[in-house]
């Protein structure tokens, strides 16, 4: 889907007009209608106001152009409601619920993390506990958050 189609189906879901959308995130009734056909795209600031609006995220608004990954723990996110959230409401699209809740992260080191994913992620091929936490370090260390 592309921009124009997915703020024209957020307008309508929410059953609103295209007058009470511009209200709501500050813009004319006409640029509304420019976005739904194509002819332009919000710019940075609206797109955070309509992800914070209508709880979606930025890359979903924008048609999924990217695929996120937690870059704490490197998990795919595939879903908004997987995102993590900073304390007012917006979308943190670079972490995961469960690795930054409220402003904060979750695990408070790389070797807590670890900890964590022994404790519970299957070892379906019988690796050592060194062989995996070796593993885990190697994946984490890629990840923005522990580089």
């Amino acid at each position: 889907m592309q921009t124009g189609e997915i703020l024209k189906s957020l307008r309508e879901k929410n059953h609103l007009t295209q007058d009470q959308m511009a209200e709501r995130v500050m813009v004319s009734r006409q640029a509304v209608s420019r976005w739904e056909t194509g002819e332009t795209r919000p710019n940075t600031d609206t797109l955070k106001l309509l992800s914070k609006e209508f709880s979606v995220s930025i890359n979903t608004l924008l048609g999924s152009p990217r695929q996120l990954f937690c870059q704490c723990c490197g998990m795919p996110l595939n879903e908004d409601e997987m995102i993590s959230r900073e304390p007012d409401g917006g979308f943190n699209e670079d972490y995961c619920k469960w690795c930054y809740a409220d402003g904060r992260f979750v695990y408070k080191s790389k070797g807590d993390l670890i900890d964590f994913l022994i404790g519970h992620m299957p070892n379906t091929e019988g690796m050592s506990e060194a062989e995996r936490r070796n593993q885990y370090n190697g994946w984490l260390s890629q990840l923005k958050h522990w580089k």
